[in-house]
């Protein structure tokens, strides 16, 4: 592209990356690594029992009672760097080439509400007594249907305010448009017209509704008046206040020029030439999700801001190899606070700048789409950011054009603004938002965040929700953003039906959130189970010596979920990553893991322990814990320290305080994934794992299963026993006792297979019970449990297990 004009930094990129590179090189099969370990002992029975402490050293969690652990580990696992020429598209993705005509939602008839709102109430006989709130959201909902249809053409039609607001620009020139009914005078200035608001100003003309427009014809040489890349902004002339700056509301880059604080506005309309041209169709979306969670900024191994290509080129085949479905991308909307994970955003039709451009983050999607990976957007429209001079806050110099004028306007724990959701124009900017991403950039959905605190007026601040329904149907309850929420939803899955997905972070629990809106429910696909993050962090900071562990406790917490409403389940998110909590790797093997995590020294027991309980709290809530399963990068392999990003000295605004910062460093806020890639750290065990847990997942489809079934839960035997689809997940957390001969439940009888057990020695196990060589195990038509038959089988102290019946193996997994 053009250069940017003087002051203006060019995005941080790699130097001579192609805008619209060729396609994935045919992938290549990747070798399979060949255990070789000279110590594995037959199922059923173990040599090597990972489960004691050496005597004098005893495990932190456990007693001092117990077998020996023998010093002898596998060896000769040599993990592989997934690169784009040795990483193949995902099981069972379907890849083909891109089919979207710009003009094919021309004649798209919307369709009508045929239902009465109230299926959801057949879910849950409790909802009955809420009828009067029910029917209420849902006229009001079906008000709004009606007047966008009667007053803008249709939902299709009104979700497309981004090709009218804000800059378009047809063969004749550029159109300028702008909502900001608080201001009496507007002019556009900027690069182009060397900054004058004077004569030489672009001065708009206002309507009744609060518009501003200008068309500003080409000049004689056809060239656009605005040359791509041009720095602009909006001066606006408020009655009875001072004038104001603002950056383009509908704006679709902003930058930072150096040794500047406020962002300037970008005019982005790159050449033809210069664009990116996507390749490859939406993948469809798939039946349970498995989500990657990323930030791209944070995901390169060297401490630096890391770009949208680098991001396609070296951590989507990583994701790829994992084996996850999807990848959740946080931080695209711009945001002039960098440490704020992209959760303030102050431009949001605008791309992320720090890591690239507009093209390049198609490029990135596009690659993604080239696995079969799902891409969803970590989208943010439960607030905004309070800066004013470069984001939407006071746009017109009033307080409430976008937001509450009040109070209920102001979110005073994050310090940011919160949207009026019954305003017109409001609705039609947020509706846009959604579409704008999902037309030009392909996005597959969205992981909706905040929206407790959309759904009631005092946001969740200071509330404990306790499950009673007064809670979430009465007066607190926001009627005009749970409309909002119906509206987003009903759109994206009627216009792009079966390649669009939605996900709600909610605490409160909202009943009816995750049913579809025909119900007369807020139509997510999922909720995240997000009380499963925190039960780790208990269980690990305060449950004290593995003994005293819940099993009762611990399934009762997974399986706490809304009877047809589907979950998210993750043990740890990049909120368990960030400075001042500790990863789940970090509760578990703490400082041990700077030194002890070599596997060319002999097993240290606190390594030895946490490297076997990572691999089961991971197995354990993605099989028990929801419908879906999530990660953080770099989690899957237990990746050391916390997330910490570049801050400088500052004094907290409401309490005075001084909170020193870190020299704005970037040595924590990267992701260290050569970790998992050095055959001598023992990362490469809990990255492999985490890759074969989620083969067995794409294969067997069991987080979509209706069957879910938890036979034991014993905490004299520390046991867990769960059926799930066709597997059967043995959980053994003593830490000590191994099980010969273990009686466990199953749904039939007949022959059954091990697929999975985190001894393998691929694993970071000690093969006591190996997949390559366990024989089948016979289940009897014998009732145990309350099932119907059960079989005998091994289960090594602190392992997972997973059986399947041999036909079904037989089907789902390589020969």
């Amino acid at each position: 592209p053009p250069p940017l004009p003087a002051g203006v930094p060019p995005p941080p990129v790699s130097a001579g990356t192609a805008m619209n590179p060729p396609p994935p090189p045919e992938p290549v099969p990747v070798p399979v690594p060949v255990p070789v370990a000279a110590v594995a002992a037959a199922a059923g029975g173990g040599r090597a029992a990972p489960g004691g402490p050496s005597q004098g050293n005893p495990i932190p969690g456990s007693s001092p009672a117990g077998g020996v652990a023998l010093q002898v580990g596998p060896q000769g696992f040599v993990p592989i760097t997934p690169t784009r020429a040795n990483t193949k598209p995902i099981y069972g993705a379907v890849i083909a080439p891109i089919n979207e005509p710009a003009d094919r939602f021309v004649n798209f008839e919307y369709p009508p509400i045929t239902t009465d709102g109230m299926g959801v109430c057949m879910l849950d006989g409790t909802l009955h007594q809420h009828t009067g709130h029910l029917a209420y959201r849902w006229s009001k909902y079906c008000a709004m249907r009606d007047a966008i249809d009667a007053n803008e053409g249709g939902l299709e039609k009104f979700s497309r305010g981004y090709e009218t607001m804000g800059f378009t620009r047809n063969a004749e020139g550029i159109t300028y448009r702008e909502w900001a009914p608080n201001a009496k005078s507007a002019c556009l200035f900027g690069d182009f017209n060397a900054w004058s608001t004077g004569d030489q100003g672009v001065w708009m003309t206002k309507n009744d509704y609060g518009l501003f427009e200008v068309f500003m014809p080409n000049k004689p040489d056809g060239s656009p008046v605005i040359p791509h890349g041009s720095r602009v902004k909006l001066h606006l002339e408020v009655e009875g206040g001072d004038p104001v700056d603002r950056i383009p509301a509908w704006i679709k880059m902003a930058v930072q020029a150096p040794g500047e604080i406020p962002f300037n506005g970008i005019y982005y309309d790159p050449p033809p030439e210069e664009q990116y041209h996507f390749k490859y169709a939406r993948p469809p979306t798939p039946p349970e999700l498995r989500i990657y969670e990323a930030h791209v900024g944070m995901s390169s191994t060297e401490p630096k801001i890391n770009s949208y290509v680098e991001f396609a080129d070296d951590v989507i085949p990583r994701i790829a190899q994992l084996g996850y479905n999807t990848v959740q991308l946080m931080a695209i909307q711009e945001h002039a606070y960098y440490a704020c994970f992209g959760y303030h955003v102050t431009n949001f039709f605008a791309v992320s700048s720090r890591c690239g451009t507009p093209d390049e983050l198609k490029y990135l999607i596009d690659t993604a789409h080239s696995y079969g990976i799902t891409v969803l957007m970590d989208i943010v429209h439960s607030h905004a950011s309070s800066n004013s001079l470069d984001g939407i806050n006071q746009f017109d110099g009033s307080n409430g054009q976008y937001f509450h004028d009040g109070p209920q306007g102001y979110h005073w724990m994050w310090d940011s603004r919160c949207f009026n959701y019954g305003s017109w124009e409001v609705v039609r900017f947020l509706l846009s938002n959604l579409r704008y991403w999902m037309e030009e950039f392909k996005f597959d959905g969205f992981r909706f965040d905040g929206v407790t605190s959309m759904m009631y007026s005092h946001h969740g601040l200071q509330m404990t929700f306790t499950g009673d329904y007064g809670e979430y149907f009465g007066m607190a309850t926001d009627v005009d953003a749970m409309v909002y929420l119906m509206l987003a939803n009903d759109m994206l899955h009627t216009l792009y039906e079966g390649h669009a997905c939605t996900v709600a972070e909610d605490v409160s629990g909202m009943p009816t959130l995750a049913r579809p809106v025909s119900e007369g429910g807020v139509g997510f696909d999922y909720r995240l189970q997000m009380a499963i993050a925190d039960k780790w962090v208990e269980v690990l900071s305060e449950w004290g010596m593995d003994e005293n562990w819940n099993m009762f406790d611990l399934v009762h917490c997974l399986e706490n979920r809304r009877w047809g409403e589907k979950c998210i389940s993750y043990a740890e998110s990049h909120d368990q990553a960030l400075v001042g909590d500790k990863t789940t790797a970090f509760w578990l093997m703490d400082k041990e893991m700077y030194t002890e995590m070599s596997s060319l020294s002999k097993d240290h027991p606190v390594i030895t322990r946490g490297i076997a309980i990572h691999k089961m709290i991971r197995q354990l809530t993605m099989c028990l814990g929801g419908e879906g399963y999530l990660t953080f990068m770099g989690n899957e392999f237990g990746h050391p320290e916390w997330i910490d990003f570049p801050r400088g000295d500052r004094t907290e605004k409401a309490t005075g305080k001084f909170i020193p910062g870190n020299d704005n460093s970037y040595a924590l806020c990267r992701r260290r994934f050569d970790l998992a890639d050095m055959d001598h750290l023992r990362y490469k065990y809990l990255n492999a794992f985490d890759a074969a847990m989620n083969d067995l997942a794409g294969r067997f489809k069991y987080l979509c299963s209706d069957h879910q079934y938890t036979s034991l839960k014993s905490d004299s035997d520390k046991m867990i026993v769960v059926e799930r689809g066709d597997c059967v997940f043995v959980f053994n957390f003593h830490p000590n006792q191994s099980y010969s001969d273990y009686r466990v439940g199953a749904k039939h009888g007949g022959q059954y297979k091990l697929v999975l057990s985190s001894d393998n020695p691929e694993f970071g196990g000690y093969s006591n019970l190996w997949t390559f060589n366990c024989p089948e195990i016979k289940a009897d038509e014998y009732d145990f449990n309350g099932r119907p038959a059960s079989m005998m089988v091994y289960s090594p102290s602190r392992s997972v297990s997973v059986y399947a019946p041999v036909e079904a193996a037989r089907n789902c997994m390589p020969q």
